[in-house]
């Protein structure tokens, strides 16, 4: 059995001449969850509807549960929970309807997990689909999600559109699943509260380019911002390695940089300030700088070290 649930390499996909996601090299454990953030069109839907099987790539290959995605069989498919974003029902259907539909497919099916769930979100059996809020329907569509009890969840920016109670009730229902050790969860999301609420890793995703890949701690560690204070104002700032922002105020300079290291300190020194803070910074700060438009974006951030 491999360590990893899924893996990817050079996985690209174009759509005319823009590529959607570009020499995509991926792993994603076994047990825990792993969550790809980044911005909104940014190739996170993209990736895993490739990953599903459910587009084509245009070249790269990528495998789920020791298959490759293009050719997943039934029995695969089976392992496999997703839910896309949207919530989508047939609305004619009550929620106990939905429920016993979508147990016809799959010999695993739990019902009293479907019944914990709609419970937890207090829905009625008997309740039209369609007359269910943004919150419930994210619900039912859970329920139907883990009922069969699946080896891999995928969830595809599951808490888009609710609001913030439905959005909390979700992400405490994920938080309750992610508890069994040998599932694996890949969250899509670009709500980092969301994120650092139940993720073990991060894989960011920018303009279809993958950026990094490890541990949330790493992720956390690796991006720093520096406070620096002079008796005038700053002179025009030279190279700095990593560099993701940089902010002025009057004599102060606030710097956001990836990866600092020896080489950083000795940048920084040379600026003259009076005073450098290291200044903790929080995951969605730190996630914002590293996908920013204004720093530099050659470098890749994973657990075992840093490659250009």
């Amino acid at each position: 059995m491999s360590e990893h649930v899924i893996e990817t390499s050079g996985l690209t996909r174009y759509f005319g001449a823009r590529a959607a996601v570009l020499q995509v090299d991926l792993q994603v454990p076994r047990g825990g969850v792993t969550a790809l953030a980044g911005r909104n069109g940014a190739g996170k839907t993209t990736l895993i509807r490739m990953l599903l099987g459910l587009l084509e790539p245009t070249r790269g290959s990528a495998t789920v549960l020791g298959h490759d995605c293009r050719h997943l069989p039934p029995e695969v498919r089976g392992r496999v929970g997703y839910l896309a974003e949207g919530h989508h029902v047939y609305g004619w259907m009550r929620v106990g309807e939905c429920g016993r539909f979508q147990s016809r497919f799959y010999p695993q099916w739990n019902e009293d997990v479907f019944r914990g769930v709609i419970d937890y979100f207090r829905l009625s059996p008997k309740s039209r689909a369609k007359n269910l809020s943004r919150g419930e329907r994210a619900g039912l569509c859970l329920a139907l999600t883990l009922a069969p009890e699946p080896e891999l969840l995928i969830l595809d920016d599951p808490a888009l559109g609710l609001d913030p109670a439905a959005r909390r009730a979700l992400v405490e229902a994920i938080v309750y699943v992610t508890r069994q050790a040998e599932r694996t969860i890949l969250l899509s999301s670009h709500l980092l509260a969301d994120v650092e609420r139940v993720a073990d890793r991060i894989a960011v995703i920018d303009n279809g380019i993958l950026r990094a890949s490890c541990s949330l701690e790493t992720f956390r560690s690796r991006v720093r911002r520096f406070v620096l204070r002079f008796s005038k104002p700053p002179s025009e700032l030279p190279a700095i390695p990593g560099l993701l922002d940089s902010t002025r105020k009057d004599n102060e300079l606030a710097l956001t940089i990836a990866n600092s290291d020896q080489s950083t300190e000795q940048a920084l020194a040379g600026l003259g300030a009076d005073h450098v803070e290291d200044v903790p910074i929080g995951l969605e700060d730190a996630f914002i700088s590293y996908v920013g438009d204004r720093g530099q974006r050659n470098f890749f951030m994973q657990d075992c070290g840093v490659s250009a």
